[in-house]
């Protein structure tokens, strides 16, 4: 067993202290393995391997099933190697046998913290309880010594634009590099930046449902009618404009409607239910 701080060998004795309540500080990674069981051995330098380079960010329970068979009819041990992740006094995910390290990685990485995540939960707290000041402060504070943090400049012009300085947050947004871009985060921040500056200098609603009602294909009017039902939530009739256009004239404005509704698609996300019955129909018009 290695001298590593960051591995235990653990049993009756004293895994209430090195993984539950280890685990409301982190993740642990507990390993019922046996001498017997060559996969076991297989995968035990990996693991060490692994607590090694995460550094303290998790920690690894080594638990010999033979020796310790209380705690591993507690859980219900069936097949070596066993694997189960504790994090904050719960068990949070498990896997039987000799799963490669990529697999191993993304179970730990799912309840792994990282640095830039803890400021950006203590400033969000910080301006959900209505100090905004000191929510930049600590964001601001954590970009300075990790200034090409993407997640970081994006939680800053989430919030800067919250606050109305649009200016702050298309600037952040511009500084980003080519994989902060891709942040979900960044491309619905953006969309909605850029659906607000269409919204500027619109007829108001009645006059374009007037130029509707006498040329139900105006469709600079359906156009400016989609902006007006996006500033008002009403996501569905904006969409319907944005496939009427299509349905017209797919060539009118350079494809504004197709790009109007992936423009809405990257504002509200792929999960909303909104944006998933347009896409169906988005794609029934294209084929």
């Amino acid at each position: 067993m290695s001298e590593s701080p960051y591995i235990h060998n653990v049993g009756m004795n004293n895994f209430q202290q090195l993984v539950l309540e280890k685990s409301m500080e982190k993740p642990v990674l507990v390993d019922f393995w046996a001498d017997w069981c060559q996969p076991c051995q297989t995968i035990m330098p990996m693991l060490a391997k692994l607590a090694e380079e995460y550094a303290g960010k998790f920690e690894l329970a080594k638990i010999n099933a033979d020796q310790e068979q209380e705690l591993a009819g507690h859980f219900g041990i069936k097949s070596l190697p066993t694997m189960k992740l504790f994090f904050q006094g719960q068990l949070v995910d498990e896997r039987m046998g000799a799963i490669p390290e990529s697999e191993v990685r993304a179970m730990l990485d799912k309840h792994i913290v990282s640095e830039s995540q803890k400021f950006i939960q203590a400033a969000t707290m910080a301006y959900q309880q209505g100090q905004t000041e000191q929510a930049l402060e600590i964001l601001n504070h954590a970009l300075a010594n990790d200034p090409e943090n993407a997640e970081l400049k994006v939680t800053i012009a989430q919030l800067v634009y919250a606050e109305g300085d649009n200016d702050s947050a298309v600037a952040l947004l511009d500084s980003l590099d080519e994989d902060g871009a891709k942040l979900d985060g960044a491309i619905k921040l953006r969309a909605e930046i850029n659906m607000a500056a269409q919204l500027a200098d619109l007829p108001a609603l009645d006059q374009i449902e007037q130029r509707l009602a006498d040329d139900p294909r105006d469709l600079e009017a359906l156009l400016q009618k989609s902006r007006h039902l996006t500033a008002q939530g009403d996501y569905d009739n904006a969409m319907e404009c944005l496939l009427e256009i299509m349905r017209i004239d797919r060539g009118y404005e350079d494809d504004a409607g197709r790009k109007g509704l992936l423009e809405l698609f990257d504002m509200l996300g792929g999960e909303h239910p909104s944006v998933q019955k347009y896409r169906r129909k988005l794609f029934t018009l294209l084929h």
